[in-house]
């Protein structure tokens, strides 16, 4: 059986997809491991076990290219109990996208 445990993405400013992505979903980190070259930084919400991994490169000079290859993350939040929106995009520092969906029926 596969059991998904954690989305990675490439973060230039580690300071601030940090605060980024602990004010905006209330990620926090559960594990940091940091290695001569680079750095990987599991954030958790306390509701899942699912983490992002964000990993930072320390020889890195200027942000990434993002190409065209990638989607975007998705999360889901409660607004207060009542309907925000259905969903909408943000998104960090990098420029990753995030989904927001609201909180109920499939995404409950």
């Amino acid at each position: 059986m596969a059991k998904p445990v954690h989305s990675m993405i490439r973060v230039f400013d580690e300071t601030k997809s940090l605060d980024f992505y602990a004010r905006a979903f209330d990620l926090h980190v559960a594990d940091h491991l940091k290695f001569p070259d680079f750095a990987l930084i599991y954030l958790r919400h306390p509701s899942s076990h699912f983490e992002v991994e964000l990993t930072v490169n320390f020889d890195r000079n200027e942000p990434y290219s993002l190409g065209d290859g990638y989607g975007h993350l998705a999360v889901v939040v409660a607004h207060e109990g009542k309907t925000l929106a259905r969903f909408f995009f943000v998104a960090d520092p990098d420029g990753y996208k995030i989904e927001v969906i609201q909180r109920g029926g499939r995404f409950g």
